[in-house]
């Protein structure tokens, strides 16, 4: 006797769980490889950033109109920054920079606003970072070495110990 191929279709409708299966693993795959848009930071709209004229506005003011700044420059109070932004993650890759804007303000020592200044994406320079690594003092010890080394290094007292310290040397009883 001769058996014939079974068909998908056959397969299918004497099992209809395997159908459903197949589905829900091919739906959760593409569902994790989907790309998220992430936007982050502080980004004051156009119409109120030129609302900020320089020259005759204060912290305060700026700070009601723009809000807080993301960042205040360490070395110089004087420049607030207010930064945003957004980038592309493709499943596990490296997240892509799709747009960034910094928009500076600066003060003049009278806390007026002297400047401001929009920068984006196009201005961004690229930072290496120094690949050398800083020497420590003392000895690399392995997994083996303490555990071999604390042996015999417990106390083995009378059982008149109090609590205290690690080896119960903690006060008087």
């Amino acid at each position: 006797m001769t058996r014939n191929p079974t068909t998908y279709r056959d397969l299918i409708t004497a099992r209809p769980w395997l159908g459903l299966t197949a589905a829900v693993l091919v739906s959760v795959a593409v569902a994790g490889c989907a790309t998220r848009v992430a936007v982050r930071g502080n980004l004051p709209d156009s119409e109120r950033l030129a609302e900020v004229v320089p020259g005759d506005m204060s912290r305060e003011e700026v700070a009601e109109i723009l809000g807080s700044p993301s960042s205040v420059t360490p070395f110089d109070s004087h420049l607030w920054l207010y930064i945003s932004e957004k980038t592309e993650t493709f499943a596990f890759m490296a997240p892509k920079v799709l747009e960034r804007n910094v928009i500076m303000v600066r003060f003049n020592d009278k806390g007026l606003v002297k400047e401001v200044k929009k920068l984006d994406l196009s201005s961004a320079q690229d930072i290496k970072h120094v690949e050398r690594v800083t020497p420590t003092s003392g000895n690399e010890i392995t997994f083996w070495d303490q555990l071999f080394n604390n042996m015999g290094r417990f106390n083995k007292g009378d059982g008149d110990v109090t609590p205290g310290g690690p080896t119960g040397g903690g006060g008087v009883p």
